[in-house]
């Protein structure tokens, strides 16, 4: 006899929902099992390729080749941070840009998919279904750290060194990753109750991808704009990461912990979301 479904999971006090050291006291009890969905997740990628995980960098790589071609020799953009910029200097920003905007992607385009796609998970065993968006930003944390290798790279071709600066990118993207994982647990229940989620989402990846400063620099946003960027998380990670890894700035810390504040109340609300309706999940699927 299986257990019971997940619909007579006990109500949690929304106090602890809204709690940061409650959730990650909560998410640490499943570690192990986090790491086992996540170790599952990434080798499903590279399962039956030929070239496996050298594969995750043919989209990063391709997308590059495509918007540096474009933007670079044809439509000859620059970003202007440097009074010497190369088009090399160009085409490693910009790829750096579409690194950070790729990994936001994933984890925004998976969320609707998470719970409805595993039904076996909902319906026939008790099972923490919140660490499925932990494993999912987990893995799309991977295929960005693999995604860094060919730009650093071609930094050390472009100007012979690594900035020390660059060692600052976990600390610059964590905002994002709380953001990212806030609205994977969001999307991942509203998809359950909401199926035509699954259509607004591309579109909304869209407009992101030329509202998030990764074509441009922030600093060619006109001034009447520019309040509206700056409020844009991965707009601001994509300057920032830019501006650390390739010419040596640090971030600009009190927009960075005005960033901080935004993943961490994304964060707690859309936990809080997500374990307050997936009482509801079995009835659905």
């Amino acid at each position: 006899m299986l257990p019971v479904a997940q619909n007579s999971i006990k109500r949690i006090p929304l106090s602890r929902l809204l709690s940061p050291w409650e959730i990650a006291r909560h998410l640490c009890q499943h570690g192990p099992l986090i790491q086992q969905v996540t170790k599952r997740d990434l080798l499903a990628r590279y399962r039956g390729s030929y070239l496996g995980i050298l594969g995750s960098l043919v989209r990063p790589i391709t997308m590059f080749a495509v918007y540096a071609v474009v933007f670079s020799f044809i439509f000859k953009s620059k970003l202007g941070n440097t009074p010497h910029e190369s088009k090399l200097d160009f085409a490693l920003a910009l790829f750096c840009g579409l690194i950070v905007y790729d990994f936001v992607a994933e984890c925004i385009a998976r969320g609707p998919m998470l719970v409805i796609s595993n039904p076996n998970y909902v319906t026939k065993v008790v099972f923490p279904l919140e660490i499925l968006c932990v494993s999912a930003v987990g893995a799309a944390l991977a295929q960005l750290t693999i995604s860094l290798i060919p730009l650093l790279g071609g930094l050390l071709v472009a100007h012979g060194a690594i900035p020390l600066t660059a060692f600052l990118l976990p600390v610059i993207l964590l905002p994002l990753i709380l953001i990212c994982l806030g609205a994977c647990w969001f999307l991942a229940s509203l998809g359950v109750f909401v199926r035509d989620i699954n259509t607004i989402v591309p579109v909304f990846l869209t407009i992101m991808m030329f509202a998030s400063a990764i074509f441009y620099s922030l600093s060619k946003v006109p001034p009447e704009f520019l309040p509206l960027f700056l409020l844009n998380p991965l707009a601001v990670a994509v300057d920032q990461a830019r501006n650390a890894v390739l010419w040596g700035i640090a971030p600009s810390w009190p927009r960075y912990l005005l960033m901080l504040a935004i993943g961490v109340v994304t964060l707690l609300g859309g936990y809080a979301f997500f374990m307050r309706t997936k009482r509801a999940f079995a009835d659905v699927i």
